[in-house]
């Protein structure tokens, strides 16, 4: 393919956007983005709790599916992409921005983490990635792009996020596993590690100010990245000008990890 500069709008593709919580959200970041871009998308929430919230934002991009998931639910992931198949035939990428673990487990030292809590963070923030790849591949006829977002808990023992460092570490590595294995389909498989974003997920770590104050501070570019440059990361990766990149972590902290 010859690189240019129309390769890297989505004009005529179809993405599936999981993990809005609200405006602030990186899955929102990256879902303004995607349909700025031209990108035709479907949005997923959690409950009819959270519909509230994510709808209207599904709604202001057009959305063409605003469909339930519970990624614990197997039944709801698979009446979400029978319902893709029927209305797209078709799927060009897939943006996984989810992550859970029990608060308990989450505040507590990895020394004491439950096997319940455990074995939850891991199912909902890494393995939900392996199984929505599995529902997506045969979608991606034409070859695709799966993006999910880790952190440098992933890489280094992060202050208070216990669990969730191993779970992002896993998730790194379900990454690159996925990657080599769909790479002859021709899907690309990538995570994106942004710094410290003010999120409703981040609120549920501890002294999570105090990891945005050291960004800012030493950082060599003196600040928080925001969503919206995530968005324009994941966009490149979704578009065909990303999709020679396959099996990385692209680490968007405006420089932070390569400082001590």
């Amino acid at each position: 393919m010859q690189l240019t500069a129309s390769n890297t709008t989505l004009k005529g593709l179809k993405g599936l956007v999981v993990g809005i919580a609200n405006q602030h959200s990186i899955a929102w970041g990256c879902a303004e983005a995607f349909r700025a871009a031209g990108a035709e998308l479907a949005v997923t929430y959690l409950n009819a709790k959270a519909e509230s919230h994510v709808r209207p934002l599904a709604e202001s991009l057009d959305a063409s599916l605003i469909q339930p998931l519970d990624v614990e639910n197997d039944a709801e992931m698979g009446a979400l992409f029978e319902k893709i198949d029927q209305d797209w035939g078709k799927l060009d990428f897939v943006l996984h921005s989810i992550a859970f673990a029990p608060l308990d487990d989450l505040h507590g030292p990895v020394l004491d983490t439950s096997r319940e809590g455990f074995s939850r963070a891991m199912d909902i923030s890494c393995h939900s990635l392996i199984r929505l790849a599995r529902h997506a591949a045969p979608l991606m006829k034409d070859g695709g792009s799966l993006l999910t977002m880790s952190y440098e808990g992933a890489n280094r023992v992060a202050p208070h996020y216990g669990i969730m460092g191993l779970a992002k570490a896993s998730l790194e590595a379900a990454t690159r596993a996925l990657a080599a294995e769909l790479g002859p389909k021709n899907i690309s498989v990538n995570a994106i590690s942004p710094g410290p974003i003010a999120t409703r997920a981040a609120s549920g770590i501890l002294e999570f100010d105090h990891l945005m104050q050291d960004s800012i501070e030493h950082a060599p570019l003196r600040r928080l990245v925001t969503i919206e440059e995530v968005g324009a990361l994941a966009t490149l990766l979704a578009s065909p000008a990303g999709r020679g990149i396959t099996g990385d972590v692209i680490v968007v902290d405006g420089g932070r990890h390569i400082l001590y």
